[in-house]
């Protein structure tokens, strides 16, 4: 086993939570809004009730079909050398494109709201540096440093949260059910790809997890409270804001955090929503590329997955200036192709998987 570290439950479950909230606590709002206007908080519900059980439960069963293998490698068992290796590698280019989006994120956000003079290219190398120190690390100190800013996350949630309290208009969430169940429903669909499948990443360190007894609950209630929290987030963009103006900002929770006054004297607080993003986007690309170099190791039968860090790395920034040339093509493809090709390799390979393993355990049984 190329990674020797072991985490716990806990652990899992931090984990779960900031990379469930990742980027999306910052542009789910606007995506969601975007099909489900005011209703963008109904449709959060629906997804919160509905794709924690059913991802939780079809990743928990995968896992225990082969309880110490990884993603890639067990993908070789239920399929073969041959199709299990073209798999493995479809999911590997998954997860290297899913971890392109996010360093494209980051760039264009801060150079359109904190650093409008510094050249994405700087911003994407500096990010990219603390990115690939994690990864080399493991993943063992990476979920010790999860565990050491999940309290400040907590906090400055809570502190955003109470501040924005006095702005609420609940006049802005009338009328309720307008655009009908269609609407919601329409809504509902990247509020469960972008939290909950896209980060399909989670099953490739599922065997690192010493209490193996705990996995489903850690797993679930991660996904809970995050999903909580997200409500929370896009009903108080639809209140503070209003529906149009969360759909015409790229990422309505930074404006939100602008809004925060008090006595015209505690102003101006976006850092805070800024530091909460830039911990949970941390954690969430620090574990996708971290899997996308395991999982290229573990497919190539390596010894060791660190030599293929650096040369990642640089790959990545390469193909992320070429993957979103500019910020109109890179929303247009987040909002119109994103949630087809998560959903494919989140929730349906590994339910293809999954039923392809249960049919070998019965054959061999039989």
């Amino acid at each position: 086993m190329l990674e020797k570290g072991k985490i716990g439950s806990r652990q899992l479950m931090i984990l779960v939570i900031l990379y469930t909230l990742g980027d999306s606590i910052l542009v789910i709002p606007s995506i969601v809004a975007s099909e489900a206007e005011q209703d963008a908080w109904i449709s959060g519900m629906i997804s919160v009730a509905i794709a924690p059980l059913l991802i939780v439960l079809i990743y928990e069963a995968l896992r225990k079909c082969y309880p110490d293998l990884t993603l890639v490698e067990y993908s070789q068992k239920i399929l073969g050398k041959w199709l299990g290796m073209a798999i493995s590698l479809l999911f590997i280019s998954y997860f290297f494109i899913t971890t392109a989006t996010y360093l494209s994120e980051i760039g264009d956000f801060m150079i359109s709201h904190i650093m409008p003079d510094t050249p994405i290219q700087v911003i994407m190398i500096l990010f990219m540096s603390v990115v690939l120190m994690a990864a080399r690390l493991g993943l063992e100190p990476l979920a010790r440093s999860a565990e050491i800013f999940f309290p400040y996350v907590l906090l400055l949630i809570s502190t955003l949260i109470i501040l924005l309290l006095p702005e609420i208009k609940f006049q802005n969430l009338q009328p309720v059910w307008e655009g009908g169940v269609k609407q919601v429903i329409r809504g509902s669909i990247p509020f469960i790809v972008f939290p909950f499948i896209e980060p399909v990443a989670i099953l490739m360190i599922l065997p690192f997890v010493s209490q193996k007894d705990k996995i489903r609950k850690s797993l679930f209630v991660g996904q809970l409270l995050a999903g909580g929290v997200l409500i929370i987030i896009t009903m108080l963009a639809i209140l503070v804001l209003g529906s149009e103006s969360t759909i015409r900002q790229n990422y309505p929770i930074y404006m939100l955090a602008k809004k925060i006054n008090i006595a015209d004297f505690l102003t101006r607080l976006e850092a805070i929503m800024a530091i909460i993003w830039f911990i949970t986007i941390f954690i969430r690309f620090s574990l996708f590329f971290y899997v996308t170099v395991l999982g290229t190791a573990q497919t190539l039968k390596l010894q060791d997955y660190r030599p293929l860090v650096f040369p990642f790395g640089i790959l990545l920034i390469a193909f992320t200036l070429m993957m979103t040339p500019n910020i109109v093509h890179y929303n247009k493809f987040i909002t119109e192709i994103w949630p087809f090709y998560a959903m494919t390799f989140g929730f349906l390979l590994p339910l293809i998987l999954l039923i392809i393993a249960k049919i070998k355990k019965n054959d061999q049984r039989n």
